[in-house]
């Protein structure tokens, strides 16, 4: 096969191959046909991309790529819409802005010409008042805001990571699929922890800086928290507000770790350090709209999951984790409770998420399947 045009970017970099893809069946190209190149479109290069990037596309093209069904490459947005990179793709995954609002009519014009899918990646609310009041306030500028907006109504299909989300879009007069987000068990591998007895008992919280806002609803909560022996217990922050404040610990990362891998390598150095790990969410829609990634996560570092009983969460309460309702009481009562022999329930958690929430190569769920069919390989 003769090699792909250099305006082309590489094929999926270093980082999404250190996922370890688990056995199963995959589907290889009948001998003699070349598979679909099959593109996309995320912020960062060469491997390295923010934790979006990583979780809802990269391993998945990682895994599709494994699998024989498509050749992957990433792209770059502006050379592709004015043709002077020059690859024919069959198809094109643009995750949320990362397509430059001014190049985007050249993307669609050209994708029409050569009958090229667009397919657009979203996992948050980009679209309801409240939502772009919060993400506008977090990081994101009118034009980012507006390149979400056009990709999504324009592109002849849409993937998104949970119903309350497609239902938003729905609203909107958009149709989506969803596929759930998974993780990549190569970077999570983890028994459950056993933390230390060093100080005070700590509690992680870790997230993007749009979660601000949900952070105060601890406040009370670690207000003089102690454990049934009398224990301090102290809420340690990683990421989320970029603010100081006494009544919280903070775990800085290291200078410019800004990749996921490096991110999930850092948790799980550290994890020792952690009793539980919680998720608390503000009663809005942008929150309801959220995945339970966060579950996901926590739970194959080898932690015991609270989170705020909102819709994002519903059902893991089935799965190992603890739900709690706004207020000190609930909440303090889940970490109590979530601090007894939390092995159990971080294994009951992990084999969930081995089962059913994996991204690698011969997964056939249907997420996986309806993600495969918005890019047209079904």
């Amino acid at each position: 096969m003769a090699p792909l045009r250099s305006t082309v970017a590489r094929l999926l970099g270093r980082s999404t191959q250190r996922a370890q893809p688990q056995p199963g069946p995959s589907a290889p190209p009948r001998p003699g046909v070349t598979p679909p190149l099959v593109g996309f479109i995320v912020h960062g290069a060469g491997g390295v991309h923010p934790a979006s990037a990583h979780i809802r596309v990269t391993g998945r093209m990682s895994a599709l790529a494994a699998s024989g069904a498509a050749r992957v490459a990433q792209v770059e947005p502006v050379r592709w819409a004015d043709g002077s990179d020059t690859a024919h793709l069959d198809a094109i995954l643009v995750q949320r802005d990362a397509f430059p609002l001014a190049a985007l009519d050249g993307a669609f014009a050209r994708a029409a010409a050569e009958g090229t899918r667009i397919v657009a990646e979203v996992d948050d609310d980009f679209f309801t008042t409240e939502a772009r009041e919060r993400l506008a306030r977090a990081e994101y500028d009118p034009d980012r805001l507006a390149a979400v907006d056009r990709l999504v109504r324009g592109a002849d299909a849409v993937v998104v990571s949970t119903e309350p989300l497609r239902a938003v879009l729905a609203a909107e007069g958009i149709d989506a699929v969803v596929v759930p987000n998974g993780v990549q068990p190569g970077l999570w591998a983890h028994d459950p922890v056993t933390p230390t007895t060093d100080g005070p008992r700590r509690v992680l919280y870790m997230g993007s800086a749009t979660h601000g806002g949900d952070l105060d609803l601890l406040r009370d909560v670690f207000d003089g928290f102690v454990d049934d022996d009398g224990r301090p217990v102290r809420l340690e922050v990683v990421g989320v507000t970029h603010d100081d404040d006494a009544w919280y610990d903070r775990l800085a990362l290291p200078e410019g770790t800004t990749h996921y891998p490096e991110f999930v390598a850092f948790l799980r150095e550290h994890a020792d350090r952690w009793s539980a790990g919680v998720a608390p969410l503000t009663d809005d829609r942008f929150n309801d709209a959220k995945s339970d990634l966060k579950f996901l996560e926590y739970s194959m570092l080898g932690l015991p999951f609270v989170g705020s009983d909102r819709p994002s969460y519903a059902g893991v309460d089935a799965h190992g984790g603890l739900l709690a309702a706004d207020g000190v009481l609930p909440w303090r009562s889940a970490l109590r409770t979530a601090f007894h022999h939390p092995e159990e329930r971080v294994r009951t958690a992990q084999a969930y998420v081995r089962a059913e929430r994996v991204v690698a190569e011969g997964r056939d769920e249907p997420g996986e399947r309806a993600w495969r069919s918005a890019l047209g390989l079904s």
